[in-house]
């Protein structure tokens, strides 16, 4: 039997990141919000799944201290337990590890290169608008013109990886130039003690306490609309539900499905087909009785193979893991890092980075999963540079999340940041009427 309700404001689609910080921040505002999700948790590509006792992030390890998150769980009342390793990050350099807290880019690079200098002075020049190169030209290209130093190389392309799940010869450098001397840059960050999950039940839970409503195992099959403007969605099993407010955090591509292509002008049809340019990751979860790596926090590469980073979250977290045992991931973005790539090739890189970098790994850790993450469920929805727009051509129906970010932004926080804009223009245009 189909059931129609009319009591909600907006209808979030997807208990991700983006779908969470909106909802929370509709109905901290009024607006009686029902979230749908068709998994069985909250969280989405950065929830945390459960092995044996270990808490293992799905995709996003870290969140941002002091930024769009933090300052969105502090305005609508969400929990913010996250912990700050410290220092939060230390790079292998010539077989050390290297601590460049204090010291900025300049330290990092004279460490790699002599001409650590010239590429200070080209990253100090992006901060003004005609130092930054044209957006066709690669990060890797960019950083090919002042040095050949693989070392350096491998700086960059980890970095990327770290920040916006791609690699340098995928990325704008006028991205990551602009995010590194415009934006926060990822300077503070920590882990959840129950995984990154405990972020999004925290959100989840306030969503409740003000009064939405989340659906888990539950999904949309189809937004409706009258015209150009959105009255709600069907949900499988026929369930009809209305809202005046569609918020869609399950990516522009399968949003365009949800509304049937016939329904959709072409124009926005090929603008989304060809913003839809998934990245990838492969990664390594293990665990250990011994601690395998020094860094409190993170410790990436200025030589591996693939392997962008490892991160260790029990130093601060001991509740991640059984006692006595110490939980990791290595986590590497293949090549290429958009498009097809050999899956198995790929994982064998990244094991023979883990094997360099741990003496006695295969001896020593246990591994507890293996993930890759890329097509319809990838690490990043689009390449920072080539996201769309959060609008669509229907009115009532905007979209957040991972393909929709800000300029030169990544990660859990651009999803912050896309709903924290979305809502501001949802407040601007509607004002809530359900009770």
């Amino acid at each position: 039997m189909t059931t129609t309700h009319s009591s909600y404001d907006a209808i979030v689609i997807g208990a991700g990141a983006g779908g969470l910080f909106t909802a929370a921040r509709l109905q901290h505002q009024g607006y009686r919000t029902l979230v749908v999700e068709r998994l069985d948790k909250v969280g989405g590509r950065a929830s945390t799944t459960d092995v044996d006792g270990f808490k293992v992030n799905d995709g996003a390890i870290v969140i941002e201290v002091g930024g769009v998150t933090e300052r969105t769980c502090r305005e609508v009342g969400a929990p913010f337990d996250i912990r700050e390793p410290s220092p939060p990050i230390l790079y292998r350099i010539k077989g050390k590890d290297v601590d460049v807290t204090g010291g900025g880019w300049g330290f990092l690079l004279q460490k790699l290169t002599r001409q650590g200098a010239k590429l200070v002075g080209g990253i100090g020049a992006a901060r003004k608008d005609d130092g930054l190169p044209e957006d066709e030209v690669t990060l890797q290209e960019w950083v090919s013109k002042y040095t050949k130093n693989e070392g350096v190389h491998g700086i960059f392309r980890n970095m990327a990886a770290s920040v916006f799940a791609v690699g340098s010869e995928d990325l704008p450098a006028r991205v990551f130039l602009t995010y590194f001397t415009r934006k926060s840059a990822f300077k503070r960050f920590g882990f959840h003690p129950e995984g990154t999950i405990g972020l999004w039940k925290g959100l989840a839970e306030t969503i409740e306490r003000d009064g939405g409503e989340i659906r888990l195992s539950t999904e949309v099959e189809q937004i409706l609309l009258d015209g150009d403007t959105v009255t709600g969605v069907v949900l499988a099993g026929g369930e009809t539900i209305s809202a005046p407010i569609v918020i869609s955090n399950v990516g522009p591509a399968a949003t365009l499905g949800l509304l049937g292509e016939g329904n959709v002008p072409a124009d926005y049809q090929e603008t989304v087909k060809r913003a839809d340019r998934p990245t990838a990751m492969i990664t390594v979860n293990f665990a250990s009785q011994e601690r395998l790596i020094d860094a409190p926090g993170m410790l990436s590469f200025a030589s591996s193979r693939r392997l962008a980073y490892i991160a260790n979250y029990t130093d601060i977290c001991p509740e991640m893991a059984p006692e006595g045992w110490n939980l990791y991931v290595g986590t590497a973005v293949p090549k290429p890092s958009v498009g097809d790539f050999d899956e198995a090739a790929e994982y064998e890189l990244l094991m023979e980075d883990l094997r360099d970098t741990i003496p006695g790994f295969d001896e020593r850790a246990r591994i507890l999963s293996t993930v890759t993450t890329r097509d319809g469920w990838p690490p990043q929805r689009a390449v920072a540079g080539f996201d769309m727009s959060h609008d669509t051509p229907f009115v009532g129906l905007w979209n957040v999340g991972d393909a929709v970010k800000e300029y030169a932004n990544g990660g859990t926080t651009a999803c912050a940041e896309t709903a924290e804009i979305v809502v501001g223009k949802i407040v601007a245009a509607f004002q809530p009427v359900a009770s």
